[in-house]
Order: C-alpha cells, then sequence, then structure tokens
C-alpha cells in the first residue's frame, strides 16, 4: 500500500509541475493575475433623450460589455418610403455604432422589423452594401401589431468594438 500512496503522490506531483511549467511557456507571466481582477464592466453610451433632453428612463440607446456593443432599436416615425425610412435608420445606427467606438463593418448581428413584411424587397435595396465585405447575420420579421411609434422600420444590433 504505501509504495501506492507514493507512485499516485509522485504522479500528481509530476503532472502539476508539468501543467504549471507549460502554463509559464504558454502564458505571460502577468495574464493570470490579469484575468482574476480585470472584469468586463457594463458601459452606456448617451443616445436618445426625453423631450426635456434628459436621459431615456426605459432603456439606455447602447451598451457596450466586455469587446461587445449592444444598439437598442432605432425606428423613423416620420412619412416616407420604406427605402427612406430604411437609410435613415441605418444612417442613425452608424452613427451611434460610431460612438460607441465600433462601426457597420463590425456588426455582428442585425435583427430587423417591419410593419409591414410586403417592405421586405424594397427595405433590402435600402439595406445593401452598408456592412463592409461580409454583412452580418440577420432575422427580420414583421410584428404582429406593428413596430411601436407606427415606424416602417426599426433595427437593432450587436457588434464588437
Amino acid at each position: 500500500m504505501p509504495s501506492q500512496i507514493t507512485r499516485q503522490t509522485t504522479r500528481r506531483g509530476v503532472l502539476k509541475n508539468a501543467v504549471t511549467a507549460a502554463a509559464a511557456i504558454v502564458l505571460p507571466a502577468n495574464t493570470k493575475a490579469q484575468t482574476q481582477t480585470s472584469k468586463p464592466e457594463k458601459k452606456a453610451y448617451p443616445g436618445r433623450r426625453t423631450s426635456d433632453g434628459g436621459p431615456a428612463p426605459l432603456f439606455s440607446s447602447a451598451i457596450s460589455f466586455g469587446n461587445l456593443v449592444f444598439l437598442a432599436g432605432i425606428g423613423y416615425h416620420e412619412k416616407g418610403t420604406i427605402e427612406e425610412a430604411t437609410k435613415h435608420v441605418l444612417d442613425e445606427l452608424e452613427k451611434n455604432l460610431i460612438a460607441a467606438g465600433s462601426s457597420m463593418e463590425k456588426v455582428l448581428k442585425v435583427n430587423v422589423y417591419l410593419n409591414d413584411i410586403a417592405d421586405w424587397p424594397r427595405m433590402n435595396t435600402a439595406y445593401a452594401g452598408r456592412w463592409g465585405n461580409v454583412p452580418p447575420v440577420r432575422t427580420t420579421v414583421a410584428p404582429a401589431g406593428g413596430i411601436p411609434g407606427n415606424s416602417l422600420v426599426e433595427i437593432d444590433c450587436i457588434a464588437h468594438l
């Protein structure tokens, strides 16, 4: 029995030393300390305001967490065509992405909400070509009951910083 305990202890010790040595070779000396102390922080970005200039009370326009930024839906609440509405919304998304330190080329996921699914082909005309060489993944839906604020289109996204 004593020889088995000695062998197991020795084997564990050898494995532990090997793992420690491998980690020292692969990781820089301060990586372990950084990993334990640095945590992603949630950061809000200014955006929509209430009519008196205060922050929107129900939600943030953009939040970053780690290396991602999440943009709330932006709609177009004016009269116009679906192409005009889509262009305006994409222009506003781009402004918000730039303010947060990202860009249209770094968008990973897009959600498009259409007031009328029949607008899908014309919305695509305005949507195409805005995302760089690799467009983001996308979901497009026409919610029952329409879009709050009677917008023709609303778009939100997730991007990399």
